[in-house]
């Protein structure tokens, strides 16, 4: 499962972020509204969580431009604020959930499970296209009775791929989706990944293949060339 987090207390990111990696989740931590905004505009999220108190824009502005422009994606408001009022100003907003500061660390997993397990758009454990499938769970990518356990950057750049099959991802869009706006690595690590996963396809007898369109991008197609 993929997370977007917005917290601008950077100690209290590191350790909610560290908490939640360790319990298997894939986490994308941000330090203000407008990258959470960014974010969860350009990234495929299964929950999003948002400090309500955030400068350039707080988590309810956040959570109300998102739902007017259509996504639904399950989101949990955090914050030090516990007035009633906040509360009702943030479901009203379209929150699924509300959890005060400070919290205790197996509340927030509940809250969270909770939250993803009333997801109003069903997101399957398994992507499949072609012969081969991703399981979202193990990041287990299989095909023709084989199998591999994927790093976590070759999983989540795969996990892009398959979720938009037939449509091209330049290597801006995929590096953002991938490994994030501040990130030190080069754009031509898309290029890298790439080719790791060519190698994934191949060894698996994979019937789809990653194409490439210059000045264009990357994208998954049929060997075939047959549409999906």
């Amino acid at each position: 499962m993929k997370l977007l987090y917005a917290e601008d207390e950077e100690a209290m990111s590191e350790a909610v972020t560290d908490i939640l990696t360790f319990n298997k989740y894939i986490v994308d931590p941000v330090y203000d509204g407008a990258d959470a905004l960014d974010y969860a505009r350009s990234g495929h999220y299964d929950g999003i969580i948002l400090d309500i108190m955030m400068p350039k824009m707080d988590g309810v502005g956040v959570l109300s431009q998102l739902r007017r422009e259509g996504c639904r994606t399950p989101v949990l408001l955090l914050t030090a604020k516990s007035d009633v009022e906040d509360k009702i100003r943030g479901l009203d907003a379209g929150a699924d959930d509300y959890l005060p500061k400070p919290f205790e660390t197996g509340e927030l997993l509940a809250r969270i499970r909770a939250m993803l397990r009333r997801r109003e758009e069903f997101t399957p454990d398994i992507l499949t296209c072609g012969n081969i499938s991703l399981n979202m769970q193990s990041c287990e990518l299989s095909g023709n009775g084989q199998s591999f356990v994927l790093p976590k950057l070759e999983y989540r750049l795969m996990e892009q791929l398959m979720l938009n099959k037939g449509t091209y991802l330049s290597s801006e869009e995929l590096f953002v989706r991938v490994w994030g706006y501040d990130s030190d690595s080069e754009i031509g690590t898309v290029w890298v990944y790439i080719s790791y996963l060519r190698k994934r396809l191949l060894a698996l007898g994979a019937d789809i293949e990653i194409k490439a369109k210059r000045s264009t991008g990357y994208t998954l197609e049929k060997k075939d060339g047959g549409k999906w």
